[in-house]
């Protein structure tokens, strides 16, 4: 497909707001930015006029869970879903969450690797409306650790070795370690460090082999600490981070995914809502701390990339972009908030010279909306206000009050 996207504002993902643009696509990428007086008014190419709308790169959602569906009680979810079922849940959400703008995702863990099973079966076509997958397999606690119920469960260094081989096996692009308990876990506490210093170091030696990234679960600073001095990527949640902790992660250059808006869904939702009540009393207990820890992280300049922990409870697949009101909540301008969840989440993927911004040669991955995210980011959360998804040059999902575009585009270029 070759088309222009003329009259459209351009957030373009490195913090610039361009005016007065046109983008050009042209297969699977963005061919050409330019000004929109140069554009010639005789062009064989389409022309898709955007006025009142803002032009994104694709957002990136660096902390999913696609094979939970954010109910009251996902534990007990994993627990008694059976493969196929949770395979089933990975396609609908996958396809939610592709539908409202977010074209790559890293899963975070999954039971008995269902996730690897899905991103084959997006693969050879049996599936074909879901984001970009990058994969954690199951992640690694110690025995009755954090997500026991769908991880591998390993003690020592040598068995956690074994656990980050076994994910890079069968494909994993991420190793996620459970550094410390975790809300959703009974019988687990937020600051109680879990596996070691020596037993994560084996697991990021693993993944620094292998080219694969590394992630720790953690909300305790002596947790966090000891990830940090294992070799650890990013940290994910961390909401009782300390000061030390936070000079540790600039020292090391480690990126911070606050995943900022679950915790306080499940307080919201609480013990009325279903969730179980030991759930609702750890989450209680880090709302406060969580909010003031990742603003106090931010302002020191930790890096930071958006995730969602979409999949646990009442945080949704497809309502993902609340996490960017959170962001804006807690200190950050619209603007950062956007570049966190495009040129910054790139970073972290590994995947900067393909997504995460507008810039010719970079894929096609773009997200329309109609209005001014920088007046209002809670735009982006609004499924009414999506005009187009475009996911590699194909289109995604189309706005109701589209019909533009919906005539222009071929059937051949859209994805389903």
């Amino acid at each position: 497909m070759r088309a222009i996207l003329t009259n459209a504002q351009i957030i373009d993902g490195r913090g610039n707001r361009l005016d007065g643009r046109y983008l050009v696509i042209d297969g699977t990428k963005i061919h050409e930015i330019g000004r929109a007086e140069s554009l010639s008014s005789s062009t064989a190419i389409p022309l898709i006029d955007l006025a009142g709308c803002t032009i994104l790169p694709g957002i990136i959602d660096c902390h999913v869970h696609l094979s939970l569906d954010g109910g009251a009680d996902v534990v007990r979810q994993a627990v008694t879903d059976s493969i196929g079922v949770a395979a089933l849940r990975m396609a609908r959400n996958a396809e939610r969450t592709l539908r409202a703008g977010i074209t790559t995702v890293r899963d975070c863990g999954a039971k008995d690797h269902v996730d690897v099973q899905f991103r084959r079966g997006v693969a050879e076509g049996i599936h074909c409306l879901a984001p970009r997958l990058l994969l954690s397999g199951m992640p690694i606690a110690m025995t009755g650790g954090h997500c026991w119920q769908f991880g591998r469960e390993a003690d020592g260094a040598d068995e956690v070795r074994r656990a980050a081989r076994e994910q890079i096996k069968v494909g994993a692009d991420c190793i996620k370690l459970m550094a410390t308990g975790g809300i959703l876990t009974e019988g687990t506490e937020l600051g109680a460090a879990q596996l070691g210093e020596e037993e994560m170091r084996a697991a990021v030696e693993e993944a620094n082999k292998a080219g694969k990234l590394s992630a720790i679960h953690a909300h305790g600073a002596r947790g966090i600490k000891n990830g940090i001095r294992a070799g650890i990527r990013s940290v994910e949640h961390a909401y009782l981070l300390d000061d030390e902790a936070i000079e540790l992660m600039l020292k090391h250059d480690v990126w911070f995914v606050p995943t900022a808006a679950a915790v306080g869904l499940v307080v919201r939702h609480g013990v009325a809502g279903g969730i179980p009540p030991d759930v609702v009393r750890k989450a209680a207990s880090a709302l406060e701390s969580q909010r003031n820890t990742c603003r106090k992280a931010w302002k020191a300049g930790v890096k930071v990339a958006m995730g969602t922990d979409a999949g646990t409870p009442y945080n949704r697949h497809g309502e993902n972009l609340q996490e960017l009101s959170v962001l804006v909540e807690i200190g950050m301008s619209p603007m950062e908030a956007i570049t966190a969840s495009t040129r910054c989440s790139a970073e972290l993927l590994g995947i900067a010279d393909a997504v995460g911004t507008i810039e010719a040669g970079k894929e096609a991955d773009l997200l329309v909306v109609r209005g001014d995210p920088l007046a209002d980011i809670a735009i982006l959360a609004d499924p009414s206000a999506i005009v187009l998804v475009l996911k590699a040059g194909r289109l995604a999902h189309l706005g109701s009050d589209a019909a533009a575009v919906d005539r222009l585009w071929p059937a051949t270029e859209r994805m389903s």
